[in-house]
């Protein structure tokens, strides 16, 4: 076998060989195909959590679909810049993912824009009162949560 003819079939790569060939990748791998895999794959896995696909009612995780319908709702500007012709498709799968998700009980999401109910919180009675005429002792202040000048 000459020597360009590459590694024999019957054999394993050796190390070299392997990153030799993932650097040959590196060099022709562009960020956005890598940023569509990702959303597609994104959307593969969300369909899963969702669990309604036969087969896949035991991975059910609906803090897992939430979160993949929230990231691939974060990329959606990024898509629209760099695969404009692939948008269609991306928004109908959301949008199949996101009525999947409700339909099992997930609560919707907030629309865009919008920021999400909060979350319940402890009873107002724990929090530290606030004492008029002394700036920086409300309860934001008090728990380190708020930037006081000179503090």
């Amino acid at each position: 076998m000459s020597a360009g003819a590459g590694p024999d079939p019957g054999r394993e790569p050796t190390e070299e060989e392997y990153r030799a060939a993932l650097e040959e990748e590196m060099r022709r791998v562009r960020v956005q195909d890598l940023l569509m895999q990702g959303v597609v794959s994104t959307l593969n896995v969300g369909f899963r959590r969702v669990g309604v696909q036969p087969g896949t009612e035991g991975e059910r995780d609906l803090d897992q679909a939430r979160l993949a319908i929230d990231a691939v709702r974060a990329h959606l500007p990024l898509l629209g810049e760099i695969a404009p012709e692939q948008m269609a498709a991306i928004r109908d799968a959301l949008s199949q993912l996101q009525m999947a998700f409700v339909q099992v009980g997930g609560a919707p999401a907030a629309p865009s824009g919008e920021a999400p109910p909060p979350a319940p919180s402890a009873p107002a009675t724990d929090a530290p009162k606030e004492q008029p005429g002394q700036p920086g002792t409300g309860s934001a202040a008090a728990s380190g949560r708020l930037w006081v000048p000179g503090r």
